[in-house]
């Protein structure tokens, strides 16, 4: 999988936002577990979702580590330089930029726009030969892979030509010795893999952006602009540098015909507008047409890899129509390169083969996300597929989640929430900083008199004391577990009041323990009770052990009386007696 090397995505950034999925004009882009993932075979390398990933997930593999290898292992390294460049690197003369990447050790820096030289020379060709019902240009490989792939009625308009890079590849191999390694520098990420098609593997051997070059030549403080000029020695490519502006491939034909040919032109750029004029090519509404495609609005000068926001791509034309002369190549400086270099290329058919469901399957995982009639089908697009149909299509072919579907996520979550919120025995509220109701359970209306509607219209502090909440609020620290009675409402609750940093609410539920309380407190008084009775029964106690004690002590008493006076008889007694 070819496509998957020159994409790549950082899985952790990327989560459940499907923006690439909504850009996708050909809906190459699978979701797995929440995260995309690019599927090769349907992929056309546009670039559009690098360009357009809000959190930069996807990025771009470079080849600049192996360029330098090649360069430090003392291959002979030569460079095609796009004619992008003109618009998109900073210099006073062209040859400034020639010497600055020499400076790198490149053994020679050469312009692409000499293969575009050649390939307008074919397309010169076709159009005399007249041919062809209609005639696509083929120098933007997005648009050949999606031809190709989406639309492969289309291939007998495609002009059986290589590239410009794969043209000039072909002819610096061809003069400089088979050994030599070309590396092409431009905006675009599809020649990446345009460099490694089978069909032409053999001519470009690395392919690097202008990020690339920008950030080497920091690394080693070359500037361009103080660059000395060092003009390019080889074929003055002239018109043929207009090549990556709108209507620069018609401009460079239109230039080198010898005599005027019999088709209308039109240049087509963009994603959509492409696919717009495929389809209508396919309903046969167009004949007798050169047409320029490209993939990028704008052209190359937009290129996916571009990000300066500051190159506006009408100013970048207007300058480069401006310096550039719209001079032909000579036929006999590109016939007898033609005469050495084959410029022949074959296209095919290429369609992603993706099972198709049947109506009574469409409709089953359509029945999943609740769209069980037409009219429940929203067709909102969030989920990046057109239509409810498309994306249930998609689910099927194991490209999309059920749950991308966000209003049927939302509905699901809502109605989880209103479960909780509805069947809670417990009182759930949430206020915000000004302690006004954002949510409030129904079960509120049986403790507190007031209903879920009247209650969302009101203040906290309107019914209870707001006092914890605030705190809570004030500390962001949470209150777990606290008794609160409220006499008035004739409750007792049990309290957790939490604070919610993400939404800046706290959220608190109550749990009714009146009749816990309630028993409590009969508990307690029948305790009170019994202590009362223990302590009557000790009272009690105490006054008969006293009684007792009294009436003991009074017998004792009247016993010790009694019993003294008896002695006291008897002593007397028998001192009497003896005295006799």
């Amino acid at each position: 999988a070819v496509s998957m090397a020159i994409i790549d995505f950082k899985a952790t950034k990327c989560r459940h936002c499907y923006k690439c999925v909504r850009n996708c004009e050909v809906k190459a882009i699978m979701v797995k577990d929440g995260r995309a993932e690019i599927m090769p075979d349907n992929c056309v390398l546009c670039g559009r979702c690098l360009q357009i990933c809000p959190q930069s997930a996807k990025t771009l593999v470079s080849d600049l580590s192996m360029v330098k290898d090649m360069i430090e292992a003392g291959e002979k390294v030569v460079v095609s330089l796009a004619p992008s460049y003109m618009g998109l690197l900073k210099f006073h003369t062209i040859g400034q930029v020639r010497c600055a990447l020499m400076r790198l050790g490149f053994a020679d820096v050469r312009e692409t726009s000499e293969g575009a030289a050649l390939v307008t020379a074919e397309y010169a060709k076709l159009l005399s030969d007249g041919t062809m019902e209609n005639i696509i240009s083929t120098c933007c490989p997005s648009v050949n892979a999606l031809i190709e792939k989406y639309y492969p009625q289309l291939i007998p308009y495609l002009a059986p030509v290589v590239s410009p890079m794969i043209a000039h590849g072909r002819m610096i191999k061809q003069q400089m010795g088979a050994d030599t390694k070309v590396v092409f520098v431009g905006p675009c990420i599809a020649k990446k893999q345009e460099a490694q098609d089978p069909r032409h593997a053999d001519c470009i051997d690395a392919v690097l952006n202008f990020n690339d070059i920008n950030r080497w030549l920091n690394e080693e403080d070359i500037v361009i602009e103080d660059c000395e000029d060092t003009p390019f020695p080889q074929m003055d490519p002239r018109v043929n540098r207009l090549y990556p502006v709108t209507s620069g491939v018609i401009s460079s034909v239109v230039a080198t015909e010898v005599k005027r040919d019999s088709y209308r032109k039109f240049y087509v750029h963009g994603e959509s507008n492409c696919i717009d004029l495929c389809q209508s090519m396919v309903r046969g509404e167009i004949t007798g047409c050169f047409i320029e495609m490209n993939m990028c609005s704008g052209g190359c000068i937009k290129g996916p890899t571009v990000h300066d926001r500051s190159i506006s791509r009408f100013k970048v034309k207007l300058d480069m129509e401006e310096q550039i002369s719209r001079e032909p190549v000579p036929a006999e400086e590109t016939t007898p390169v033609l005469e050495q270099v084959s410029l022949n290329k074959v296209f095919f058919d290429r369609t992603p083969h993706d099972p198709i469901p049947s109506e009574a399957e469409i409709r089953q995982i359509l029945a999943k996300t609740g769209k069980i009639r037409p009219d429940d089908e929203l067709n909102c697009g969030a989920c990046g597929y057109p239509t409810c149909r498309e994306k249930a299509i998609a689910v099927y072919q194991r490209k999309a989640e059920l749950d991308m579907c966000i209003p049927f996520m939302y509905e699901k979550s809502k109605s989880f929430a209103n479960l909780v919120m509805e069947t809670s025995p417990n009182v759930v509220m949430i206020v915000d900083e000004d302690m006004k109701l954002l949510e409030y359970s129904a079960v509120g209306e049986k403790y507190f008199g007031k209903t879920r509607a009247e209650a969302l219209q009101m203040y906290l502090y309107e019914f209870i004391d707001p006092a914890d909440f605030q705190w809570v609020f004030d500390t962001h620290q949470n209150i777990h577990g606290k008794k609160v009675h409220y006499p008035e409402f004739k409750l007792d609750t049990l309290q957790n009041i939490v604070y919610i940093p993400e939404q800046n609410v706290v959220l608190a539920t109550f749990i009714d323990i009146t009749k816990e309380e309630e028993q409590a407190r009969m508990e307690y008084e029948r305790k009170l009770d019994t202590i009362d009775l223990a302590q009557k029964v000790i009272h009690k106690q105490m006054m008969v052990a006293q009684e007792i004690a009294g009436l003991l002590g009074e017998t004792t008493a009247e016993t010790k009386t009694t019993l003294t006076k008896l002695c006291r008889s008897l002593l007397e007694d028998g001192s009497d007696n003896g005295g006799k």
